[in-house]
């Protein structure tokens, strides 16, 4: 974690920018108030659907029919 006092902060503020990218920034105002720097990575403005697949030997036909038995079992 890295603190920077308010002037420190506003002086070379592009510092405090790429610091907040590998730890954590608190940037303390002379007031004591303290604020948090949190980058927003290009992964969490994607959709929460937008997942990594993963490879596998089953086929879609496999898939099907795993479904049909699962409802199968739940309906009786």
């Amino acid at each position: 974690m890295r603190a920077y006092n308010y002037l420190e902060a506003q002086q070379d503020f592009s510092t405090v920018l790429d610091t907040a990218m590998s730890q954590d920034v608190i940037i303390v105002k002379n007031n004591g108030r303290k604020f948090r720097i949190t980058p927003i990575m290009d992964t969490e403005i994607s959709s929460p659907f937008d997942v990594a697949g993963i490879n596998t030997d089953i086929t879609t036909n496999e898939i099907i029919e795993i479904m049909r038995e699962s409802r199968e079992f739940t309906i009786r």
